[in-house]
Formats: C-alpha cells, sequence, structure tokens
C-alpha cells in the first residue's frame, strides 16, 4: 500500500547567526579571552586571498578565516585552543533583544488555534551559520535548536597508518584544534537547506542527493521561514523564497547602512520583508514572524483537510431509503465522526 514518508506538519524556521541573532561576530568572545586584537585579525583575513593569490595560489574566502585561526594556533596567540575553550566561550555570546526567549515563544505559535493543535503542528528552529559549531553549541540559544550546521575542527589528527593499529589513543582534551573537519559557507548552506528539507537531519538513511516526490519530504520549503541579515544569504534566500517559503532580513537597528541594504534586497525581489533585528514581543520583526507562522499553520491545515476529504471517500448507500432507515434517522442521529487525524 503506498503511503507517504512524512505528515508534512512541521514547519522550520532557519536562521542565519552572525548579524542576525548577535550584534557582533561570534569569535568576539574568543578573541577577548586571548587578547587578540579582533579589528586585525579580520584585516588580516580578508587581504589573504589576494597575498596568496600573488604567489600562485586560490583560497577560498569562505576557508580563509578557518585557516587563519589555525595558523594562530600554531604561531602562538591562540596557543592551546580546543573544542572545549571554543564551547566556553560560547556562553559569551551576547543575544539581540527578545532572545533566546522567543525561540519559546515561536513554538508556541502553532498551537494558539484549536485547528493547528489538531493537526498536530510543530516549529523547530536550525541554525545554519558560516560560524563554529561549538561556539554556537556552548551559547545560551543551544537548547532551543532542533539542529546546527556549522564549521567544526578537529582535534589529535589521525596519524598515517592508523588503519594498521589494533588500538587508538584517547584524544586527549588539552590538545589543540589541528585541521579543519567541516566547512559551511554561503553557498553550501543551501545543502543544509535540503537535508532539512528531505529530513536527512532525521534520518540517516535519506540521501541528500536522491530523487524524492515532493510530497514524501519532511519539511516542503513553502513550511519554511529563512532569517539572515544581508545579501551573503541571497542563495539561501533564493532557494527558499523560489520554492514557496519566506525569506525575511533583519538589520541592527544603531547602523543605517543595514537598513539601506535590507531595503535593496526587498527591492530586487530577493526577500519577503525586513525589520530590526529585535525579537521581543511586541517587535515589528516578532509579530511578522508570528503572522507567517500562522499563514503557514492556515495553510497545513486547509491541505490536510483537503486530503482527508479526497481520500475518505463516502461509503455506498441506497438510492432510495427504505421505510426502516427513514424511521431509524428520525430516531437518533448518528455520532459525528472526528477526523483520524486526531
Amino acid at each position: 500500500m503506498a503511503t507517504t514518508l512524512f505528515t508534512q506538519n512541521t514547519i522550520a524556521c532557519i536562521w542565519d547567526f552572525d548579524k542576525t541573532l548577535i550584534p557582533e561576530y561570534m569569535q568576539s568572545p574568543l578573541f577577548r579571552r586571548y587578547g587578540i586584537d579582533e579589528a586585525t585579525f579580520w584585516e588580516e583575513t580578508n587581504k589573504l586571498a589576494e597575498h596568496y593569490r600573488r604567489r600562485g595560489y586560490k583560497l577560498s574566502p569562505e576557508i580563509s578565516y578557518l585557516n587563519h585561526l589555525l595558523t594562530y594556533v600554531l604561531a602562538g596567540p591562540l596557543a592551546g585552543l580546543n573544542n572545549k575553550i571554543l564551547h566556553e566561550c560560547g556562553r559569551e555570546i551576547h543575544f539581540y533583544p527578545g532572545l533566546p526567549e522567543f525561540f519559546d515563544r515561536a513554538k508556541k505559535f502553532v498551537s494558539e488555534r484549536a485547528e493547528y493543535q489538531k493537526h498536530d503542528i510543530k516549529l523547530e528552529h536550525y541554525v545554519v551559520s558560516t560560524g563554529i559549531a561549538p561556539m554556537v553549541r556552548g551559547s545560551a540559544i543551544a537548547s532551543r535548536l532542533d539542529g546546527i550546521w556549522a564549521c567544526e575542527f578537529i582535534e589529535n589528527p589521525l596519524q598515517p597508518g592508523f588503519l594498521r593499529q589494533k588500538e587508538l589513543p584517547l584524544d586527549d582534551a588539552a590538545a589543540a584544534i589541528a585541521q579543519i573537519g567541516m566547512v559551511i559557507d554561503n553557498t553550501t548552506k543551501t545543502r543544509a537547506l535540503f537535508e532539512i528539507n528531505k529530513g536527512t537531519n532525521k534520518d540517516p538513511a535519506i540521501d541528500v542527493n536522491s530523487k524524492m516526490a515532493a510530497e514524501d519530504r519532511r519539511v516542503p520549503f513553502q513550511n519554511m521561514i529563512y532569517i539572515a541579515d544581508g545579501p551573503s544569504d541571497v542563495p539561501s534566500f533564493s532557494v527558499v523564497k523560489s520554492n514557496g517559503g519566506k525569506a525575511y532580513a533583519v538589520y541592527n537597528p544603531d547602523k543605517p547602512e543595514e537598513f539601506a541594504q535590507n531595503d535593496r534586497l526587498l527591492q530586487s525581489g530577493r526577500i519577503h520583508g525586513y525589520g530590526p533585528a529585535d525579537y521581543t514581543e511586541k517587535s515589528s520583526t516578532s509579530q511578522w514572524l508570528r503572522m507567517h507562522i500562522h499563514q503557514i499553520c492556515d495553510r497545513i491545515v486547509t491541505d490536510r483537510e483537503a486530503a482527508v476529504a479526497l481520500k475518505a471517500s463516502k461509503p455506498p448507500r441506497h438510492l432510495n431509503a427504505t421505510a426502516e432507515e427513514l424511521a431509524a434517522r428520525r430516531a437518533a442521529k448518528a455520532p459525528k465522526q472526528a477526523s483520524f487525524l486526531e
């Protein structure tokens, strides 16, 4: 018997991190801890590609800051930096107003009406960031997240010949980061969107590259809202928006240039709306997100009720009711059958 893989009653809010949820770069607490001048680090990072080009190398801009962090570890300024320290630095990340409380409040939006509860609609939060995963995991928002895509570092890289060793040494908790384990850039963010869309993150047996019918995907794009801060997220805005989801940009209220940047995104059709990075209950951003989450809920209810009406056909009846049937109808009303989805 044919069946669908998922009920498609899940809504996903997918968040960028830096400048979207926080006003600074997440690495700022790390630099403060080690006494490193942050402006100098980013200036060096931004000029790496050009300097390496002159030496005949090509360098991906997105990977340059990860490499430069490893260089700082090897050269001494970040000596001893490991994933434990990165996790600890994540605790010092400061969020925009209304966070992380908004994440809890948003999950309640999908149960504010009886019909939403009837169809067991759920909301999930995901972070998809070019930042550092252990720092996100250490932050105040981590417990509210249903998944994190971000860059990873490896400590104690396996040495040549490790396949021939019967026993491998246990990882040393004090070992410094030495290799890049995962890179998320502004293009590969879109892969994360498809993993959420197809349900790869919930069922590893599903390959993100597998062909999958729209009705079998766990979170349809039209059930997604992507929230980010600017032009670097255009690829993700485009994937979500072109497939029926919502794209929303935020700006720092203290920076007029970010407001103008978001307005250009709206005028060029990249996003559906924009507002201040303020997630308090009465802010325009909070209200915009609540309204569109409700609109998605309404559509899910409509679609599922239509599916029930289509698939639950009426039983066959006599063309002309018998006298006994007419008497029975007058004697008592049959109880109304509830939806099987309840």
